[in-house]
């Protein structure tokens, strides 16, 4: 494996201390990094290319990366792409020609970026894959995300949990009846969309089969499911299609909606409520899933509106992403805790995967309070302070 330049004056083991105390202090409501880096240290400049700061997570990634890697002696340049490919990949390409000794790419499009990587291997600059795999390059080095096979079996079990079908660890009920439910999937160009469909429909294939469960609009494979970029607009106007060619007249109740994050859960709600379901669960409006753990859906999940929640703890990945840019720094290999899953079309990818938890109502406070990732002030409002 390509090993980068070798780290300076900051030793692997003080650093590594460093680092996990600045990212372990960080919340998902921190101030967005302005890519500039601060002053000069002698650490070196990595470069950290994040896809969009339209959505509260990825900017939590951002500035979480960035303070764990300042701690740890190293300038930062923090771009945000604004969900353009170009303008990633030009961003990307700056860092390249600017010197950067590491790369930390979460990217818009994964197969977007093989001209980048190429130059990146040309120049011995280690590429760091974080949460989306970067596919068709043999120069990615490492993955760092979250289990997201693991992340679709809970969005699907947390949807059964919902309609009552099993409990919260997913084992069966026993309850009898025909549930219907409608399905969505992330953006097509992502590969972590496929792992979170796969994961879901995987858990909801046996009830599917025993007929606990239907969907009515017929529409069940990812490419009618599927959601461009993520964008929750796209989201709400694809639901009000279904209410519309689906659920209009009464005959035929909607109880449940998979929704793989809080963006797209957020624009189904919007539909629903829109339509008279109901402003709340309680007031007849279906179960809706969703991912990130998003201030504004948390809010949505105590009000008794959105269902649930994946938490995946920006912090801990942030973590890793710096330890692994350490490593490569230092003339290391990092270490993976799984080396057979993410194939990328080249290559099987080294990967560091993380565990999620799913948040309800009921566990608020223990996951994302206690935790100091929320406060509840922050969820009272809705809104990050």
């Amino acid at each position: 494996m390509r090993l980068g330049k070798k780290m300076g004056v900051v030793a692997a083991g003080a650093a590594l201390a460093l680092t996990l105390t600045a990212c372990a202090g960080e919340g998902a409501g921190s101030s967005s990094g302005d890519g500039d880096g601060g002053g000069e240290t002698e650490g070196g400049t990595i470069g950290v290319a994040m896809p969009t700061e339209t959505s509260e997570r990825w900017i939590a990634d951002g500035d979480a990366v960035k303070s764990g890697l300042e701690e740890a002696g190293y300038d930062v340049d923090l771009q945000f792409a604004g969900d353009d490919i170009p303008t990633q990949t030009q961003q990307i390409d700056a860092m390249i020609t600017g010197g950067a000794e590491a790369l930390i790419i979460a990217a818009i499009d994964g197969t977007a970026l093989t001209s980048q990587l190429d130059a990146a291997a040309a120049a011995d600059i280690p590429v760091i894959s974080y949460d989306r795999l970067i596919r068709d390059s043999e120069n990615v080095d490492f993955y760092v995300s979250f289990d997201n096979y693991k992340v679709g079996v809970a969005q699907a079990t947390a949807l059964l949990y919902g309609l009552g079908l099993t409990d919260a660890a997913g084992e069966p009920t026993g309850e009898e009846g025909e549930f219907n439910i409608e399905l969505f999937a992330g953006s097509p160009d992502d590969n972590n969309a496929h792992f979170f469909w796969d994961g879901a429909m995987d858990t909801l294939q046996p009830f599917f089969d025993d007929g606990s469960l239907t969907v009515p609009s017929g529409q069940t494979e990812f490419d009618q499911a599927a959601t461009l970029r993520w964008e929750q607009e796209r989201a709400q106007k694809r639901m009000e299609d279904l209410i519309t060619s689906t659920y209009t007249g009464g005959d035929t109740e909607l109880h449940g909606v998979l929704a793989p994050y809080d963006g797209l859960s957020r624009g189904i709600i919007t539909a629903l409520t829109g339509a008279g379901f109901g402003d709340t669960i309680e007031d007849g409006l279906p179960v809706v899933t969703g991912q990130d753990a998003e201030i504004a859906s948390v809010k949505l999940i105590q009000d008794g509106v959105q269902q649930s929640t994946i938490f995946k703890d920006t912090r801990k990945l942030a973590d890793q992403a710096v330890i692994a840019a350490e490593a490569y720094l230092a003339g290391e290999e990092p270490e993976a805790n799984d080396t057979e899953t993410y194939d990328n079309g080249v290559k099987v990818v080294p990967s560091y995967l993380l565990e999620v938890d799913t948040v309800y109502s009921d566990n608020i406070t223990e996951l994302l309070v206690d935790s100091g990732y929320w406060t509840q002030d922050e969820i009272d409002a809705g809104q990050a302070e």
